[in-house]
């Protein structure tokens, strides 16, 4: 009841106020014409057209014609008002000018007033009528900084002004915007987020000065307001590309390019599809707040989406397979073709591990394509001299690759064990054996004499073309290698330690070379004939090679590629022919961990030999000479082991 009293009230209190308006409107009309009233009478006595008498007829005829025809007729001077822009309809017969003067000024609320003879005719501005201001709904809390909005087509100034009151915190709004209508609501929404989502309800973006001090603008055509990945409202920008500029007119679509600041500096989040790439240049540097030169006019065209990457990532990207970079001098990039002066980048590297000559070989050619690469062997370093981008990638990939090599020390040691016969005729005749026992221990290391049963046992068990694994062997293993060649029952040919990098081959070559004749007995068919005898020396090569290729993987095992080639001569050679030789070869890859000791078992060839000596002529006649000449004819059977043990060094 209360509440509807109040409202009857008010509501009379305002029906008042209008009526007191209307009739200060009504008196203030009266007392107008009254005056103009005066001013015309008066004006009569001197200016007798005004009491002349008129005959006009108007049908839609402008203010200005019907007053200048009204002066014309009666002599009268009328200076008309340019505003007066109403028609006339109306028909005047047998009526004085001052009568109809004052009608007009009547009906269309028209000033006249005089200065002599001279009559200003204006229109009187209508007084609008006083509208209070709607109260803005806005509440805050200033424990909680928190705002509240009830906000329906309201001016944002009035809007400013109320939350600048309320919170004492400055809102400000450009000239331009003091009129624009907003409507938002909000209940106890943090006063930043609330000031935010005002401004994105209604199609503006909201700034926070270094200064604390909020500020409303208005978006700019080429901006849209957005909700990102963070689920933050933010605003992006759609660029249209124009035919004006480098390439502009090869792509044709919009792309769109926003930022966001981070602590490695202006993230870019791009989506352009066929646009030019100057446009996206000059986009993201305004966007990312960078300064830059461009030294050339930049063609071509681009489809890209990234999010979140750094302005030299970007253009680092988009650069990459054209023949344009940049580069940053003083905070400043320069942009433009590789080739040009104040674009291209020196750089010396210093190799640590790797030699020049195979680290070249190892850089993509694409890579290299605009690169000119220079290398000082004494110094091993390389001079780089190009785009500083592919600079940077060639220095990156460099850096990767040159790492420490590691360094294979190869043992190798030959055993050949000999098994055979001997037979001996004539005077001389016998066989010898001796035999050795075997002794030693297996376990923890090797330490192990080698015997003729051993050695059979041993060679029984390795069999042929196999490999066995002795593990890690002590230093005492060579010793006995040695007092086992010392006691003849074996020969052991030990080769000097190699050395090599890893993947690359070791090789050992050492041998004998010998000669045999070869004659040849020619017959010159003259009239005299000459026997000529040519002897010509052909040699003939005997040689224990050795190739090893050595690969270290990660886990410190060494994967080995063997290749023994040997070859030796075997008896006496005949007369004026070659020397017999056997031959052995044996390839295999093995794995094995550092310091471990291989054996390699399966190396066989057989060797033959027969000699003679005795009394000259009776050692040549049957029968008699199984009396006076003694023959030995041997056969050997002869098995080579290989003892192979690899030592990584860094």
């Amino acid at each position: 009841m209360l509440k509807r009293g109040g409202a009857g009230i008010g509501f009379l209190l305002l029906l008042l106020l209008c009526s007191f308006w209307a009739f200060g409107q009504q008196t203030a009309s009266s007392e107008r014409m009254r005056l103009v009233e005066e001013r015309l009478r008066g004006l009569s006595a001197a200016v007798p057209g005004l009491n002349q008498k008129v005959q006009l007829s108007m049908s839609g005829a402008s203010a200005q014609e019907f007053l200048r025809a009204l002066a014309q007729s009666n002599n009268l001077n009328i200076n008309i008002d340019p505003q007066l822009n109403f028609k006339i309809y109306n028909n005047f017969t047998n009526e004085t000018a001052l009568n109809v003067l004052l009608f007009l000024a009547r009906e269309q609320n028209l000033e006249i007033s005089t200065i002599g003879s001279i009559m200003s005719i204006t229109r009187i501005a209508e007084p609008k009528p006083v509208v209070q201001p709607r109260e803005i709904k806005a509440r805050y809390n200033g424990q909680g900084n928190t705002l509240s909005l009830e906000l329906s087509n309201d001016s944002l100034g009035q809007v400013a002004r109320k939350i600048t009151q309320i919170s004492q915190k400055n809102v400000v709004v450009p000239v331009d915007l003091l009129a624009k209508t907003v409507t938002a609501f909000f209940s106890d929404a943090p006063f930043d987020v609330a000031l935010e989502k005002l401004a994105y309800a209604n199609k503006l973006k909201l700034t926070k000065t270094a200064d604390n001090v909020y500020i409303f603008q208005a978006l700019a055509d080429n901006e849209e307001l957005y909700i990102n990945d963070e689920r933050n409202t933010d605003v992006r920008r759609n660029h249209r590309p124009s035919p004006s500029m480098g390439g502009g007119g090869q792509g044709g679509g919009t792309f769109s390019l926003y930022g966001k600041s981070s602590p490695a500096g202006r993230l870019l989040s791009v989506d352009a599809t066929n646009s030019p790439i100057l446009d996206l240049v000059k986009a993201a540097s305004a966007e990312a707040k960078i300064n830059y030169f461009i030294y050339s006019d930049i063609k071509g065209t681009i489809t890209t989406r990234v999010n979140d990457i750094t302005f030299n990532g970007f253009l680092t990207s988009m650069f990459q397979g054209t023949e344009y970079t940049y580069r940053i001098d003083n905070g400043v990039y320069l942009i433009g073709e590789r080739k040009l002066e104040g674009l291209r980048t020196n750089k010396v590297i210093q190799l640590q591990y790797r030699s020049v000559d195979t680290v070249q070989a190892m850089i993509p050619t694409e890579w290299r394509r605009g690169v000119e690469i220079k290398e000082f062997k004494e110094q091993n370093t390389l001079l780089l001299s190009g785009s500083s981008p592919q600079i940077t990638e060639i220095e990156n990939y460099i850096k990767q690759i040159d790492r420490l090599v590691p360094m294979v020390l190869i043992e190798v040691t030959l055993m050949d064990i000999r098994k055979g016969k001997t037979v001996s005729t004539g005077i001389k005749a016998g066989v010898a054996d001796s035999a050795v026992k075997g002794r030693g221990t297996i376990f923890p290391g090797i330490d192990y004499t080698f015997g003729a049963g051993s050695i059979n046992d041993f060679l029984s068990r390795l069999g042929k073309n196999n490999s066995v694994n002795l593990g890690r062997v002590t230093p005492n293993f060579y010793v006995t290698l040695s007092a086992l060649e010392a006691n003849s029952n074996a020969e052991v040919r030990q080769v000097p330690k190699l050395s090599t990098l890893n993947g690359h081959t070791a090789k050992l070559s050492i041998g004998s070379r010998r000669y045999y004749v070869n004659k040849t007995q020619n017959t010159l068919g003259t009239l005299t004939s000459q026997t000529v005898i040519t002897e010509q020396y052909n040699p003939v090569d005997a040689a224990l090679k050795i190739d090893i290729r050595p690969i270290v993987s990660g886990d410190d095992q060494v994967t080995l590629n063997i290749n023994i080639d040997i070859s030796d001569f075997i008896g006496n050679p005949p007369e004026n022919a070659p020397p017999p030789t056997s031959s052995s070869k044996f390839e295999s890859i093995i794995r094995a961990r550092n310091e471990d000791m291989i054996v390699l078992g399966g190396l066989e060839r057989t060797e033959n030999s027969e000699s003679g000596s005795g009394v000259p002529l009776l050692s040549r006649i049957p029968v008699l000479k199984w009396f006076f000449s003694s023959r030995q004819k041997s056969t050997n059977k002869v098995v080579t082991v290989v003892f192979i043990k690899p030592t990584i060094t860094y």
